[in-house]
């Protein structure tokens, strides 16, 4: 891959997508507040919807959060742990795979009913289609990468992207250049990655922040209020 190109995938277009993701998810609460939902098709072949939805939910959520930490985190932090670079690589190698392995059976299972059952493919939009396919091919690739990082047990890959990442969020000039001689199958994974981040305020993955967490502290009962009787009618004699 030429500087260049390098340069604008992983030094300008990571911006790009932070921005369109930030400012495209406010504008979208903001103006069409009624289309803030998950479009859910629950009604339509549930088992098969229960099981995907619960193996794809804790899959991706492991990934994610695993993916936060790990990238965000910064490396003197780990160091201070005494948290090696060979074992961080080798937590992030089980865990992720576990939770990749997880993920990608139940986005097959979801893909499959969005595509061949006709009543949920033809109570699906297109933009549900599509993300949901771009996650699948954004979970494949993260396990392909799996065996390239077995290669490099001693935790240099892990650090690289480390850099690159926490260059990204603290403006760094020239962040791009840590991933430059990356293998391939990380790239690909890094600009799907961001692309699907450029999508997020277009597609039906907005629901993700709409997680209902006031209900962890919210009362035990409920409030009802009384109906108040309606006012009866009297008719009046006429003259």
């Amino acid at each position: 891959m030429s500087g260049y190109l390098n340069t604008f995938l992983f030094g300008i277009y990571p911006y790009i997508a932070l921005v369109v993701l930030a400012l495209g998810t406010v504008i979208r609460y903001d103006r069409e507040p009624y289309t803030w939902r998950s479009g859910s098709s629950q009604l339509l072949r549930r088992k098969q919807l229960v099981w995907g939805s619960v193996l794809f939910h804790v899959g991706v959520l492991v990934i994610f959060f695993g993916h936060l930490i790990g990238l965000l985190t910064p490396i003197a932090v780990f160091d201070a742990l005494g948290i090696s670079h060979e074992a961080k690589q080798i937590l992030a190698i089980v865990a992720g795979g576990v939770a990749g392995i997880m993920a990608i059976v139940g986005a097959t299972l979801l893909v499959h009913r969005r595509l061949y059952d006709p009543r949920v493919r033809a109570a699906s939009s297109t933009s549900d289609t599509l993300i949901i396919i771009l996650l699948w091919i954004q979970l494949a690739l993260g396990l392909f990468t799996i065996p390239v990082s077995l290669q490099h047990l001693d935790g240099h890959e892990m650090v690289r992207f480390m850099s690159w990442a926490q260059g990204i969020f603290t403006f760094r000039a020239g962040a791009s250049a840590f991933v430059l001689d990356a293998p391939i199958v990380f790239k690909l994974h890094l600009v799907l990655g961001l692309t699907i981040l450029l999508l997020f305020p277009f597609t039906r993955l907005v629901h993700m922040l709409s997680a209902p967490v006031r209900y962890l502290w919210r009362p035990g009962y409920q409030v009802v209020r009384a109906r108040e009787p309606r006012p009866s009618t009297v008719r009046m004699p006429a003259e």
